[in-house]
C-alpha cells in the first residue's frame, strides 16, 4: 500500500473517528453536571459507548494499515489485546483503559464520575491520535 493510500484511509478514518468522538461529547452536554457527577446517567452510557465506537474504528484502522484484518466472527476485546500485545504494549495500555472506562464502567454500569468519564475520553484521543493523518513535507 503506498503512502498517499495510507494517508487517505488515515483522514477518512481519522475524521470518522473525530465525528464519533465529537457526538459523545455532544451527548455528555446534554447529561448536564453537578460538582465532578452527571445528572443522567443515560446521557453518559450513549456518549461512553459512542466514544468507545470512535476507538474501534481507530484500532480497526491501525490493525489495517499493519496488514492484520479479521476474516471470520465478531472482534472481541480480547482479539484486540492479542493484535496489539504484538504489536504495540503502550497501545495496549490505553486500549485496556479505554475498554474499562468507557465501554465498561461508561456504556454498561453509567458511572457518574466525571472525572473518570475524563479519563476514558483522554484515553480514546490517545488512540485516535494513532491513526492521525500527517503529510510529509518535502523541504
Amino acid at each position: 500500500m503506498s503512502h498517499e493510500e495510507q494517508l487517505k484511509i488515515k483522514q477518512k478514518s481519522y475524521a470518522e473517528a473525530m465525528r464519533y468522538m465529537n457526538n459523545a461529547k455532544e451527548t455528555l452536554l446534554k447529561a448536564g453536571k453537578e460538582d465532578n457527577y452527571y445528572n443522567d446517567r443515560k446521557y453518559v452510557r450513549t456518549a461512553c459507548g459512542t466514544a468507545y465506537n470512535g476507538v474501534l474504528i481507530a484500532l480497526d484502522t491501525y490493525l489495517s494499515l499493519k496488514g492484520i484484518t479479521k476474516t471470520k466472527g465478531r472482534k472481541s476485546i480480547e482479539y484486540y489485546c492479542e493484535q496489539f500485545g504484538k504489536l504495540d504494549k503502550k497501545m495496549l495500555k490505553h486500549i485496556n483503559n479505554a475498554y474499562e472506562v468507557l465501554h465498561l464502567s461508561g456504556y454498561y454500569d453509567g458511572i457518574q464520575d466525571a472525572r473518570i468519564v475524563k479519563i476514558g475520553f483522554d484515553e480514546a484521543y490517545e488512540i485516535i491520535d494513532r491513526i492521525k493523518p500527517i503529510e510529509k513535507t518535502t523541504e
